[in-house]
């Protein structure tokens, strides 16, 4: 874990804007002391990271937030997204560069604006925004959560972490036996109910979000007992496969 301060010499960022990521809800602190400080894990900096990687993007504080919150984010699909921006912004950077010293070269009088053109880059982050940030999923969720006391959110919560404890118990099972595969039809119609409407393919991306996302991941093996995360993704993907969802093996 780390404080404040270290978060802030590990990575500059100044705890004046950690405070402001923890109050807009952007980059929640994972503990907080007896005494009330703030304390940041290793899930909490690869957020963080993230979080960076948008505003050097110049993206707004509150699409990174859609965009990191959104039910269906993949971590390495936002990445290969990040790179692709930035080596826009780095093609752009370059044409403006040889456009200078070209100018330099020529003189006042060589006149060309298609080098400031910067279509296919504002292209690029729009498809980015709404493959994240607008999703109906998304959305639907914004509208769920927002109408519900933080009493009623933590009900659902543990719900929902009870739910993964007894796929935990069936953990000697086969992932593919009937009673297993019941309780993921559970898990898909709990998370529709009170968050968002799950469809196949999001279920399956979230399986690979428990067992990729560290927190996630401890959380539920904290729920159902060690290896369940994994069960879990297991279990999802035959459930998927049945429905006729393209599955990774």
């Amino acid at each position: 874990m780390w404080t404040v301060h270290e978060m802030g010499k590990l990575t500059g960022v100044s705890a004046r804007t950690l405070h402001h990521y923890d109050a807009i809800g952007l980059l929640k602190p994972s503990a907080m002391t007896r005494v009330g400080y703030r304390l940041y894990d290793e899930t909490a900096l690869k957020r963080l990271q993230n979080i960076l990687m948008f505003r050097e993007l110049e993206f707004p504080l509150k699409e990174i937030k859609s965009i990191l919150d959104s039910p269906v984010f993949d971590p390495q699909e936002a990445l290969a997204q990040q790179i692709k921006l930035l080596e826009l912004r780095r093609m752009h950077i370059d044409k403006l560069i040889s456009f200078a010293r070209e100018f330099q070269k020529e003189g006042v009088d060589k006149m060309d604006f298609h080098v400031f053109d910067k279509t296919e880059i504002e292209q690029y982050s729009k498809e980015v925004k709404e493959r994240w940030g607008s999703t109906e999923a998304y959305q639907e969720y914004e509208e769920k959560t927002n109408g519900k006391t933080e009493k009623e959110q933590k009900i659902a919560a543990d719900k929902l972490l009870s739910l993964f404890a007894d796929i935990g118990l069936l953990r000697k099972n086969l992932p593919e036996e009937q009673k297993v595969q019941d309780k993921i039809a559970s898990l898909q119609s709990f998370i529709t109910e009170n968050y968002y409407h799950c469809t196949d393919e999001i279920l399956y991306g979230l399986s690979q979000m428990y067992v990729c996302d560290e927190r996630m991941k401890c959380n539920i093996d904290q729920a159902g007992g060690e290896g369940t995360a994994e069960f879990v993704r297991q279990a999802i993907s035959i459930y998927c496969k049945d429905k006729g969802i393209e599955v990774m093996d």
